[in-house]
């Protein structure tokens, strides 16, 4: 077996893949609060074959982000083995860059540009083409310390759950690790998450497992890891806007006590996403990017809608940093 495979598994927290918010930026954010494995957002296979440099942009990770895999996306195994195969070896190649600790096949997006494709949670309805392409890209990765992750929903619809049988046919074909997120493609991000799926897996098949779905805070954490038996536990949305949470739960886990980050640490966060954010990328895509992260932010604050609604107009870095300013430091007053 594989040794890393133990190591990103051992009651480890990952950040979720999320298109357009965990890029470079806001992957070291969650490190610095807690989050101990990475995944890159979605990584087009048919792009990293046609249209290489324009789609690697999202593949390139920094030694300091380990552990962190790659996520790629496609639905033909020669393509998806191909892309594979091509980043890596520009990886290697790259100065200041590193190899991933893991590759993850996409077979959970349920958005329909994506499943149009017959990509992401659409390869639920096609099991033999699905096991084809998990297949294809162990090929590649075989003799390597590079671990195979697939990322699944429960299915398509209620009436095709087909989870179970998935892991058992990804594991035959190469799979290392299996993240599941139970939901299916038609409930989109709607309703509940049934955590029952990831606890028959872990029973039934033993096979190494990251739980992801719902899990918005410590007790949602704890209580995935109880109830499921799941390895180690996904959060995506649940950080966005909160990715404090990791540390947070992370202190739970070591101690048994519950620990929140005070408000003005909080704030730093905020302030250090915006400064780092305008020195990878320039003042003026930062700030269109950081309008999503800073909604998120001041989600559920008294008095934040209007302070949302004069960020979203606004392209002047400093009168939004003044507007977070007095947001969070009203709040720090109050407290």
């Amino acid at each position: 077996m594989n040794n890393n495979i133990s190591y990103l598994t051992n009651k480890r927290l990952w950040l979720a893949p999320l298109a357009g918010f965990t890029d470079q930026v806001f992957r070291h954010i969650c490190r610095d609060n807690g989050a101990e494995v990475m995944v890159t957002e979605m990584v087009s296979a048919d792009g990293l074959v046609y249209d290489f440099e324009k789609s690697f942009q999202y593949a390139v990770i920094m030694e300091e982000e380990k552990p962190i895999g790659i996520q790629i996306f496609g639905s033909n195994p020669d393509i998806m083995a191909q892309a594979a195969e091509t980043m890596l070896k520009k990886l290697y190649h790259l100065p200041a860059t590193a190899l991933p600790d893991f590759i993850d096949i996409n077979m959970g997006c349920p958005v329909k540009k994506v499943v149009k494709r017959d990509a992401g949670s659409a390869l639920l309805k096609n099991l033999p083409l699905a096991g084809k392409i998990v297949k294809a890209v162990a090929s590649v990765l075989a003799g390597t310390d590079i671990c195979l992750s697939v990322k699944i929903r429960a299915g398509w619809d209620k009436n095709s759950i087909v989870a179970l049988k998935a892991v058992d046919l990804f594991v035959e074909q190469g799979a290392d690790i299996i993240i599941c997120h139970p939901r299916t493609q038609s409930q989109m991000y709607s309703g509940l998450s049934d955590w029952s799926i990831i606890k028959e897996i872990k029973e039934k098949t033993g096979v190494p497992l990251v739980g992801n779905g719902d899990i918005k805070d410590i007790s949602g954490a704890v209580r995935m890891f109880e109830y499921t038996g799941c390895d180690s536990i996904m959060i995506g949305r649940g950080a966005l806007g909160n990715p404090w949470l990791f540390k947070e739960i992370s202190n739970y886990l070591l101690t048994g006590n519950i620990y929140q980050l005070p408000m003005t640490s909080k704030y730093k966060t905020i302030i250090d996403h915006f400064y780092l954010s305008i020195e990878k990328k320039g003042d003026i895509r930062a700030i269109k990017e950081m309008k999503s992260h800073l909604s998120c932010y001041t989600k559920n604050i008294p008095g934040s809608r209007k302070i949302r609604s004069l960020i979203n107009i606004s392209s002047d870095k400093q009168e939004i940093l003044e507007l977070i300013r007095e947001l969070y430091h009203g709040i720090s007053r109050e407290n």
